[in-house]
Order: C-alpha cells, then structure tokens, then sequence
C-alpha cells in the first residue's frame, strides 16, 4: 500500500454585496498562479519529494467556476490517512476574507491550510508591523506564505507531510529566477472550466515602473525576471497536446520582459512554419510601440488582444499616480499601430483620482469616444491596495479606510476623496460604463470595426459582454463569466443564511430577469449591428485619422486642461528643434 498525501490548490473568490460567492459556470479569466502552483507540484510529485513510497494527489479548483466543498475535502483527506494540505493560493485582498471563510472549518477538523498570493506577500512587504488579519489567521494555526514558490515548495510540502509547518514562510526579499523552472500547466479538465478553453502562464515577473496604485512591482519587484524562449515553448507544447490554444500572457508588462524577442521568435516559429493554432492576450505599457518590432512581432506570434494600463488623460492625475511613462501625445499613434495589425485594444482607466469630479470624468470619457481608438474600456476606481504605496504611505498617516477587505476589488469606494462624497463617486463610477458604452458609441465602435478590417459580430459581442456584466450582474467584466451560480450554504458567515423558499425564490427570479435583460440588450446591439454593416460609406472619425503634427492644436485631448495644454506644448517644442538635426544629418 502507498501513502498518499493529498494536495489541495485552490484559488478562491470572493463575496458579491449580497454576500454570496462570485461564481460561474464558465469563468472568463484564467488563474495563473493556479497554473504556477500545479506545475511546481507536479514537478515535487515527480520527483518524489515525499519519498518514494508517498503518492501526491493534485487537485486543482478555481472558485469562480468550481464549488469548494470544506466538508468533502476534509473527509477525502481524512480517508486517505489523515495526509495533505490546503493550499489557498494567489490570495488577493478582496479574496481573504473568502480564504479565511473556507480556512476556518478546515482548520476545526485539524486540516492544514496556507493562505499565499497577493495580499499576504504585499502588506509583508510594505508594513512595519503584520497586520491584525494576518495574526488572526497564524493564531488559528494557519500557515502564511510570502514570495513566490519556485525552490521552495519542496520545504513545504516535506513539512506539511511532518505535520511541522511553520505559521510564516517569508521569501520576499529572496525573488528566485524564473528560467528553468517548471513551468506552469493546468490540465484540460480544469481549463475547460474557464470560457474559450484558456489557460495562463507568466513569461516573466517584474516590472520597471513606480506606480504608486500598482502592487506588482512591491510583490514581484521591479527586476525582470523571465522565462527562456525553450520554457514558453515547452508549456505551450503541452497544452496544445491537449487541445488548449488560447493563452493568457499575465506579465504586468509584457513589453518590459527582457526576453520578450526570442520568446515572440519561438512563436512565431511554431505558427508559421508548423502551422499551430496559438492566440494570446496580453498586458503591454503605453510606450510598447516605441520598442522597435514589438508590435509586428507579437501580432505574428498570435497576440490578438492587448491589455493596456491607459488609467486617465489628465497629466497631472498620471503624475499624482507617479504613472510617467504614460504620455497622452502618445496615445493616439500607440493605439493605432495596435489596430494596424489587427489587435484588439482593452484599456484599463481609473477613477477618483484627487482631481476628478462627476463633471470632469464625464468630459474624459467623451473625449476617449471621439479621439482615442479604444475598443473596450474598462473602469475602476483608484483603490489603496495593501500592498501599494498608496495603501503604504495612507496607513502610515492614519488616512481612514474601509475595513471590510472584501471590498477590494477596485469597484467599492474605500477611502474618502477630496471633492465627492462615497455615494457621489461610486455614482459616477456607476453612469461611466453607461456613458462610454452607449448606443452611439457602440455603434461607432463597431464602424471603427470595419475599418480596421476586425470581425464586426464579433466586436458586437466583446462590447455587449462588458456593459451587461456591470449593468446586470453588477460585477467587472475581468470578475465576470457565463450563467452565475449561487448556493444557499456558500453565503458569507457573517450575514444570515436565507431560508429555502426565499433563496430559491429571488434566485430564480434574478436569473431570469438577468436574461430577459440580456435578450433585450443583445436585440438592441444586433440592431446596430446591422445599421453599421448596411451602411457602405466610408468611415470618418477623428479617432481613426493619421497622427499628425496639428492635433496638438485641433484636438480636445491636448487642450481640455491646462496640464494637457502644457504636456502639448513641450512635446511640441521637442519636435521642433528634433527635425533640424535630422535635417543636417540628412545633408551630410
């Protein structure tokens, strides 16, 4: 007989403001650490770290599309002897409160969990002190992990089967390289769960930039550290063998992997000589066309949509951000050789920023819809993460925040502002997905579509996709997926638990107002969808028109404040006395 040790990984979600967990029976995005985590222990279970007469069990869950049930997991690993551990992993702040819910019963049985991922390795890392959620969750004998697992796994698991875990692992001032090591895998059975059949991986970690928002770069550093071009390729071998093509790139910057070339070669290699199917999204900065043959290469290696961190057009907001390398006289040409290989754009842009107010945000995003060619856009309001500099120097000054972790998740109000009240501001947050995905704008957009030679039906969809996850279920779009799923038992211990007739009563009734909503929606999107293929005339839109020298002058986007006017003017004065020194090297 073999010993086995069971190893429970699961990523958790979180709590919608009804208090039941956020689920689907198809989630959109991938969990990467998820995929990081499974392929380290499959790598440990190879290897036989245990030993040789110890069997590792797997198992994989992502919480946004899988039931975790502590009651089964307790008596599956109580069935094979007592051995294994619970893994909470990729853990971020509005995530805890969930990991800490399903740790608890765990722990009752006398099971050993460990909670890692953002939130743990961030206020870890920033704090002078642990916080008081973090001692709560060592005083229930719960392990924290801080770091990242490559090298270091094989320590906890060894003292896991001992029954010897320490409560704290803290690696974060040791960030190991990446070449090498085993690369992330989840199987198909997982991968299925996710929409389009797609997995994730990491080309690499860190990144160069200081924003002041951003938890990145004080978790994973600001160092790039990536995987080989032979890594990339071996991962996505593997899951092309079992019929999964669609990829999520996850670096926070793409564009700053210092192996981002020979990665996009081995690509492109696969695709056009072998003929493989691979499609990517991925994450780039602003500035990822100024690197020479990114672009072009990245559209050959199947990266068909980009994530672009935009955040605002107001300068002195992206300065308040310490967001430099964004520079709105770039936009323009940045988002237009995008289109020009035919990629898709998603930008992400935030909200509440100490400038803002109700009027101003409105006048932005019409200046997005007229001058930016974005095709979706995505909200969020500037929350101070723990982990973030933000979140670091507001602790510090004793500026109020919201206590409820669950609540950040970048669509809660969680800290005061300057000019609008809570309610003020998530009002306004609220009518932005309205403003920006108007019938008009849906419209144009899809125009914009025909332009640029991308599936029009298709862009229908992406943009009907985004509105409705915010307008009907009231959850962002990258939280969002396909038929959510509710179960009465799985609602948060600290609201009661609804009776049965009235569980299933209003959850059927919301459901089906969900859909009937959706069918009405789809109608009116299928309608402009066919008044912009019907008409044949050519497309004009400022958005879509040449960078040129006199935009600085005619657009809004340059003049609409007197920062924007002033970034104008010296980009200007730059040009000017750059074109006289091209003109001399070209005489001589």
């Amino acid at each position: 007989m073999r010993n086995v040790f069971r190893l429970f990984l699961i990523k958790p979600s979180h709590y919608d403001n009804d208090g039941y967990v956020i689920q689907w029976f198809r989630s959109f995005i991938p969990a990467n650490t998820l995929a990081a985590l499974n392929g380290l222990a499959l790598d440990c279970a190879e290897r036989k770290v245990l030993g040789e007469d110890v069997e590792i069990r797997i198992i994989c869950a992502d919480e946004t599309n899988t039931r975790i049930r502590p009651d089964r997991i307790i008596r599956e690993i109580r069935e094979s002897g007592g051995k294994g551990l619970v893994a909470l992993v990729g853990v971020q702040t509005n995530q805890y409160p969930r990991a800490m819910d399903i740790a608890r019963p765990l722990r009752e049985a006398g099971i050993q969990v460990a909670i890692g991922g953002f939130h743990v390795s961030g206020v870890i890392a920033m704090l002078p002190e642990v916080p008081q959620e973090l001692k709560d969750a060592m005083d229930l004998g719960i392990t924290l992990f801080a770091g990242e697992a490559e090298g270091r796994l094989d320590e906890i698991l060894q003292a896991a089967y001992r029954n010897e875990l320490k409560p704290l692992y803290n690696y974060m001032k040791d960030l190991p390289d990446m070449e090498g090591s085993p690369t992330p895998y989840l199987s198909a059975e997982v991968v299925r769960r996710t929409a389009g059949m797609r997995t994730s991986f990491d080309a690499g970690r860190g990144c160069p930039f200081l924003c002041s928002f951003c938890t990145i770069i004080n978790v994973q550093g600001r160092k790039s550290r990536s995987r080989s071009a032979d890594d990339v390729e071996q991962l996505v071998r593997a899951n092309i063998a079992q019929g999964v093509r669609s990829f999520f790139i996850t670096d926070d910057n793409l564009a700053r992997n210092q192996n981002w070339e020979p990665i996009f070669d081995r690509l492109i290699s696969m695709r056009e000589e072998e003929g493989l199917t691979i499609r990517i999204i991925a994450q780039v900065d602003t500035a990822a066309h100024k690197i020479r043959g990114f672009i072009e290469k990245a559209a050959r290696a199947g990266v068909n949509r980009v994530f672009i961190g935009l955040e605002n057009i107001n300068p002195e907001s992206l300065k308040e951000a310490h967001k430099g390398q964004n520079r709105i006289t770039e936009y323009r040409a940045m988002l237009q050789a995008w289109h020009r290989v035919g990629t898709l754009t998603y930008a992400g842009y935030i909200l509440g920023f100490p400038g803002d107010t109700p009027e101003t945000i409105e006048r932005d995003i019409r200046i997005i819809q007229k001058e930016l060619p974005i095709d979706l856009l995505e909200f969020f309001l500037l929350t101070p993460l723990p982990g973030s500099a933000d979140h670091k120097r507001m602790h510090a000054a004793g500026v109020p925040m919201e206590a409820d972790l669950n609540k950040y998740d970048l669509v809660h109000v969680t800290t005061g502002h300057e000019t609008m009240s809570a309610d003020q501001l998530f009002e306004v947050y609220n009518k932005a997905w309205d403003l920006y995905y108007s019938p008009e704008h849906v419209e144009r957009i899809i125009r914009r579509t025909k332009a640029w030679g991308f599936r029009s039906h298709e862009m229908m969809l992406k943009l009907l996709t985004f509105y409705a996850s915010w307008r009907l279920e009231g959850v962002h779009p990258l939280e969002s997926g396909f038929v959510r799923r509710k179960y009465r038992r799985d609602r948060r211990p600290t609201m009661p638990r609804e009776s049965v007739l009235a569980f299933y009563r209003r959850y059927f009734w919301s459901v089906a107002a969900t859909y009937v909503n959706f069918a009405r929606m789809y109608r009116q999107h299928s309608q402009i969808l066919k008044r912009a293929l019907r008409d044949d005339a050519p497309h004009e839109d400022v958005a879509m028109q040449p960078v040129n020298e006199h935009d600085i002058e005619a657009l809004e986007l340059f003049t609409h404040t007197p920062a924007a006017k002033a970034v104008a003017e010296k980009q200007r004065k730059i040009k000017a006395s750059v074109i006289p020194i091209i003109q001399v090297k070209e005489q001589a």
